[in-house]
């Protein structure tokens, strides 16, 4: 079954009613509320399974309760690089790509891992800054890109293979641009809105997981 998917209409007072987002990267109060307040978990986790089934209008539900979020995560991501005007065309990017492959991210979603509205503010985090690098490395001249990047002989390269749910969704997502996007822990702390002493923390913790983690495989 193919799941038709509306184009979102940002401006329609019924996502937002009386919330306002700032005009500068600041956060009003109501929208640091809107992870852990927008929604009842119980409410989501039955819009996931009725949105699997096929369910007509679980997906405008689905939008008119998480429009918000994801709304708020990718302002807060292209407000402070100076594209704002591109804040709507990115929100409807996450949604698009929540509906690929018949929900296939909904199906993956563990509620004991985070909660709705964390997870979704991860993948609109993620689509975001994809889209950020998109952008500079189109609108940087040819003789600024990095030698690196023109290359065209292969690099090879070893990836590891990180268990589905063994990381949390932030430890995750850090390691992520750490090592699979080759950020610096300075440029994670200002995507992500945090200190770079909490990048760090957060990656360590996650190193240790994984450490612990191989080192049982290996010993099995």
């Amino acid at each position: 079954m193919v799941q038709q998917v509306a184009v979102l209409d940002f401006e329609d007072p019924a996502l937002w009613r009386d919330d306002r987002l700032p005009a500068s990267g600041a956060r009003p109060a109501t929208e640091r509320k809107a992870e852990a307040q927008a929604v009842p978990l119980d409410e989501g986790e039955a819009l996931i399974r009725r949105l699997v089934d096929g369910e007509r209008g679980a997906w405008n539900r689905f939008v008119a309760l998480y429009a918000r979020v994801v709304y708020a995560a990718v302002h807060r991501r292209l407000v402070t690089a100076g594209r704002l005007d591109e804040v709507e065309d990115v929100a409807q990017e996450v949604f698009l790509k929540i509906c690929r492959e018949n929900f296939k991210l909904l199906r993956n979603y563990d509620r004991k891992r985070a909660k709705l509205t964390t997870w979704l503010t991860v993948i609109a985090t993620t689509t975001s800054i994809d889209h950020l690098r998109r952008r500079n490395l189109a609108t940087t001249p040819i003789d600024k890109v990095p030698e690196a990047v023109l290359s065209v002989e292969p690099r090879i390269t070893e990836t590891v293979e990180i268990p589905e749910n063994l990381l949390s969704p932030r430890q995750a997502l850090i390691i992520e641009l750490l090592y699979r996007r080759e950020m610096d822990v300075s440029e994670v702390a200002e995507q992500l809105g945090i200190e770079p002493q909490t990048v760090r923390s957060t990656h360590h913790k996650a190193m240790e997981k994984l450490r612990a983690h191989f080192r049982e495989e290996a010993q099995a």
